[in-house]
């Protein structure tokens, strides 16, 4: 990788990959890139930032030529609780945004990551030890374009030997950026409602166990299977990968270890917990750790210290 753009960049994980990328390669090697606009005190103030809108064609095709693009993190979505509330801009935007960064790639010779996720599987998918390969059927239109992003960016290897790569993450659990939409939100929200408040009511029931990764883990995962031998990935679109499962009642007993008079109450949003129901407890990931060595750094325990000890500098709070 020499030059990289990332769509989505101003996200929960584009926000941190761009600057670990920018520490990884140089800060004007790694172009920044998202819909919405640049804000004073964003990622996009220590290196270049494009305004890039995934299905504006022209838009991507002029930064990739400006700037000699030889790698794109595609990450521009709609998520999943989000997507159910609107699935027809949820098809647009995943679906027709990933077809224009493939053909782009295919024009320009570009390697592509697209994230797949664990919302790629449905309610008949083996819920534990869940296989590389398995049957696929999601009941959520973020799920469907997981699968055919899937399925796409394996034609587009085929077919037209474009390097594309990519991982099912889990949900994803970060500091710095406030996840936008998704079912494994709560993982997140809990966390700043703790810190700040001392209570946190929940929308998933306290027994829903979900497949979930620290931020630092999902950048490592990302970069490393971008950095692989390309000879060496017998599925390239998309790897499982896990780092921990727990429930909302597991990671709250977690949380009262730190915040000791921490309450949780719970009021259950059915869209969200039916969509948390239909996903996998913990993936099978190795595949991953025999192909290129994956293997996470944080569990339930060591991501839930590092939270707590983020967040305090971050909110100010002693």
């Amino acid at each position: 990788m020499k030059k990289i753009l990332i769509t989505g960049a101003l996200g929960q994980i584009g926000s941190e990959l761009t600057t670990f990328l920018r520490k990884r390669y140089g800060d004007k090697k790694v172009i920044a890139s998202d819909i919405k606009p640049k804000l004073e005190g964003t990622i996009g103030q220590e290196g270049p930032f494009e305004h890039i809108d995934c299905l504006n064609a022209p838009e991507i095709y002029s930064a990739v030529k400006k700037y000699k693009i030889d790698t794109v993190f595609h990450l521009a979505a709609i998520l999943s609780a989000s997507g159910e509330k609107n699935p027809q801009l949820a098809w647009k935007v995943n679906i027709n945004g990933l077809y224009n960064v493939l053909e782009i790639a295919r024009e320009y010779q570009c390697a592509v990551f697209t994230p797949s996720s664990i919302a790629a599987f449905g309610p008949s998918t083996p819920k534990d030890s869940t296989p590389q390969e398995t049957i696929q059927r999601p009941t959520t239109i973020y799920g469907l374009t997981k699968v055919t992003g899937e399925l796409l960016c394996d034609y587009y290897y085929f077919k037209y030997k474009v390097d594309t790569r990519g991982v099912r993450f889990p949900g994803i659990i970060s500091y710095l950026t406030l996840p936008g939409g998704g079912t494994t939100d709560y993982a997140v929200e809990i966390f700043y409602q703790a810190l700040k408040y001392k209570k946190y009511t929940c929308f998933l029931d306290k027994n829903t166990s979900l497949d979930m990764m620290y931020i630092p883990d999902a950048l490592k995962a990302a970069v490393n299977l971008m950095e692989a031998d390309s000879s060496k990935l017998k599925h390239r679109n998309a790897y499982n990968i896990t780092a921990e499962s727990f429930t909302p009642a597991e990671l709250a007993q977690e949380i009262k270890k730190y915040i000791p008079d921490f309450e949780m109450k719970y009021d259950i949003d059915p869209m969200r917990q039916a969509i948390a129901d239909s996903w996998p407890n913990q993936l099978d990931d190795r595949a991953a750790r025999e192909d290129w060595g994956w293997s996470p750094d944080y569990n339930l325990k060591a991501m839930t210290k590092d939270m707590i000890e983020k967040l305090k500098i971050k909110l100010r709070i002693a």
